[in-house]
Formats: structure tokens, sequence, C-alpha cells
């Protein structure tokens, strides 16, 4: 499953060889455990997990995001309503989108308070921005205590059809995600996980839509298919995607009225590169073809780049990349 190779060296600012560990697993298979033929793997809610919770409703469900009426006419969906932030880069909306694929860098970042969380995710997008019909793919790691009762980072998948308001929800918590693969569980943890100056490990992750049938489809790793989202689920990406964006996503509840301390990525900046700050590399999205292709014109995006940053960069090895994420609460963010 692992094999090492060397970040491109016109990418580092340092010549030392840096060595990067492909294939993150879970840590459910640590003990040989392993499903019966014709199951799937399905992580179980207790009741611990629902009474942590807001409400019945809210279990296993983001909170809808209001869109500030000063946001950027050209951005997409990354709000700071209810407290979201995010670092990510993002494609135009102007074009038909069949996928995407990017390998994410993972990490464990520290959460300030149980009803925050620290996502780093690849969103596919379709729908109106500002109004209630977005619809959204979404599949990454997170951080949740509040959700998962720890702080390891999981493997993770959501959905919407109406701007997170009632529809949709994380992983297996409603209807929604078919799951079709026996080696792979949503909402588990994965090991081993990156640590600062030492081994990096990444997650590839892949969404598309089968041209046949018209099902929104993920993959992890090189080649695992692990179940399929129906295209009866959505309006907008019942057709096709408009944009996709890839990056971190936080919340910040401001306890005691400052900035949370919840970290994005590693919980340093993008600008202290490899080995220490949070990656995503070789970003590529699927076309009308059904065919993937790097993607070379991007935007980027913080809302406050004193507490969480992004810097993207092109090269050879890494196609386009970028590095990302911060500490929260610093004397530039109180």
């Amino acid at each position: 499953m692992k094999k090492a190779l060397k970040e491109d060296e016109a990418s580092s600012e340092r010549n030392n060889e840096r060595v990067i560990i492909e294939g993150a697993w879970q840590m459910w298979h640590r003990n040989g455990t392993r499903c019966p033929k014709g199951t799937v793997p399905i992580r179980r809610s207790t009741e611990h997990d629902v009474l942590r919770a807001k409400s019945l409703f809210d279990f296993g469900k983001k909170q809808h995001r209001r869109i500030p009426l000063h946001r950027r006419a050209d951005a997409p969906d990354v709000v700071s309503g209810n407290g979201h932030e995010h670092a990510i880069a993002y494609t135009g909306s102007s074009q038909e989108v069949y996928g995407a694929r990017a390998t994410i860098n993972v990490w464990d970042p520290s959460i300030q308070v149980v009803n925050e969380f620290s996502l780093s995710q690849i969103w596919v997008l379709s729908g109106s921005f500002d109004g209630s019909d977005l619809n959204s793919i979404e599949a990454g790691w997170q951080v949740s205590p509040e959700l998962y009762g720890d702080s390891r980072p999981r493997l993770f998948t959501y959905w919407t059809s109406d701007s997170y308001q009632a529809t949709g929800c994380y992983n297996l918590l409603c209807a929604g995600f078919i799951q079709t693969n026996s080696r792979i569980a949503i909402g588990a943890a994965i090991s081993p996980i990156s640590t600062y100056a030492g081994n990096q490990f990444d997650i590839t992750i892949l969404i598309w839509k089968d041209p046949k049938l018209g099902n929104w489809w993920m993959g992890f790793g090189e080649n695992l298919l692990v179940g399929y989202w129906p295209a009866e689920l959505f309006t907008h990406l019942a057709d096709h995607a408009t944009m996709v964006e890839w990056g971190g996503e936080v919340v910040n509840s401001r306890a005691n009225g400052e900035h949370t301390s919840t970290q994005m990525g590693s919980g340093h900046f993008a600008e202290d590169g490899f080995g220490k700050a949070s990656y995503f590399r070789n970003l590529e999205i699927v076309d009308s073809d059904n065919s993937l292709s790097s993607v070379r014109d991007i935007s980027i995006l913080a809302e406050n780049t004193n507490c969480y940053n992004i810097k993207n960069s092109y090269n050879n090895e890494w196609g386009t990349h970028f590095y990302y994420g911060g500490p929260g609460r610093n004397p530039q963010c109180p």
C-alpha cells in the first residue's frame, strides 16, 4: 500500500531530501478485522454521539451557512456566516465539471471546543451560492469531537441539495451515500498521520460522475471505489458541476469573545512549507470526456490570512498544489 516519493526539489526552499509516505490507511484494519463477503463496514452511532449534537435534527449535519451581502461576487460558497472560515483553492464557475481529484496531507489539528471542527476536503458544487438550491458533494478528512467523540482525523463524506438547510448529512447518517466497498469505513480514523518535520502521510480522493447512470462515485487511494451518491439526490448536480473547491475549513465559535485556537491543517501557516504546513497536491478535474486533467487556472481565498492562509504553486512532480492552514488565535488573530 505504501510507497515513498520525493517532493520535486524545485518546489522546496531547502535542498535536503524529503520523503512522503503515501497510503495512510484506517485504524480498524490493525487487528486484522475484515467484513464478511457481501457486507460493508459501518461506523456505529452511539447514544453519546447523538447527545453531543444540539438536537436530533442537527445530528450529522453541517450548519446552514448565511451568505453575507459583502461577499465577493466571484467567490464561491466559502463564507464566514455561523463562524465557518476557510483557506481554499477553487475553479471558475463557468465550466462544466464532472469530478475532481487531489492528494491530501493528513494531520490531527487540535480543536478548542467540542462543537468546532477542522476539515480538509474536496467540494464538487453546482447551483446558486447565494440562494437555497446549492448542491454540494464533499469528501476528505475531518477532526470533529462533537460528531465522533474524539480528536482523530477521520475519512468522511457529506452532501446537500439545498444549501445545507434540510437535506444531506455526514457519512451514512441519513439515506444518500451508498457504500459498496467492504475495506473502507466512512467515518473511521485514518492512520498513520503526518508529524512536524517528520514523515508525511496523505490520501488520494476522487469524486466523479458516471457518464452512463449519472451517479457520483467516490474513489480512495489508487483504485478503490468506496461508493456513490445517486443522481436523484440532486437537482443541479443531476447534470454536472460548475465549480470545484479544495482546501480547509474550521468553525470559529468565538468562545469567550476571542477567535478560536482550533487549528487548520497542521496548525502552521502556508509559508512554513513542506513537512510543516499541510498541503494538497496534484489537483485535477474530470471533463466532459470523462478524462482527468491537471488544473492550471485556480483562484485562492482565505477570509482572514492572519488566522489561516493559503499559497499555491505548480511543478512537474506535484502539478498544481498548495500549502494552507494556520493556528487560529495568535497575536495577529485576536
